[in-house]
């Protein structure tokens, strides 16, 4: 379901309400809300996508995939993120695949859209480079966590992740879905 975004004094996502309502005014015309579907996927690893998501009330796992077909997950994006931020930093395409692991509302928008504002280098390129230093940090948190923790440790940590991005003390996951966001095998998280 897509509906574009009209007039809205604060969005659900902090990436854009840390901007300037002018900024906002630009971007704006442009943007849609949509829902975004459990284990639906936004992109997948080398994939150029036209969109990128500014997620409001949906929980969006950046996976890397091995070539043999295991999976890990090396970053997680909640209403404090943006999917898709490889594209506006000059990468041709993603380096990763994304899924939604939380269902619900995101704001979307054309890549192109967003690249002209972020080379306007006002208020959105610098929230933009902050939260990609913030994200470095979450995937260097991450291979740490993977390497030197337990499966119970790395599941608390994992946890605590999704429960700062969405306003639920419940989450709902299938043992498969939390395997893989660990690295691990389904029969360690049971």
């Amino acid at each position: 379901m897509l509906r574009t975004l009209a007039t809205q004094a604060a969005p659900e996502n902090r990436l854009l309400r840390a901007l300037t309502g002018e900024e906002r005014s630009r971007l704006y015309p442009s943007m849609q809300r949509t829902v975004l579907a459990l284990d639906q996927v936004l992109y997948e690893s080398g994939e150029r996508p036209d969109h990128v998501y500014f997620p409001t009330a949906a929980v969006v796992s950046c996976l890397y995939t091995m070539q043999d077909g295991a999976m890990a997950e090396i970053a997680l994006v909640g209403n404090d993120g943006v999917v898709g931020i490889a594209l506006i930093l000059g990468g041709e395409t993603v380096p990763h695949r994304a899924v939604v692991q939380i269902a619900g509302d995101a704001l979307k928008i054309p890549a192109k859209v967003l690249q002209k504002e972020f080379a306007r280098a006002g208020l959105l390129q610098h929230v933009l480079l902050l939260y990609t230093q913030a994200l470095i940090t979450q995937i260097s948190q991450t291979a740490v966590c993977n390497r030197l923790h337990t499966i119970e440790q790395r599941l608390c940590r994992w946890l605590l992740l999704c429960q700062d991005r969405v306003n639920c003390s419940e989450i709902l996951m299938t043992q498969e879905n939390i395997a893989n966001m660990l690295g691990s095998r389904r029969e360690g998280v049971t």
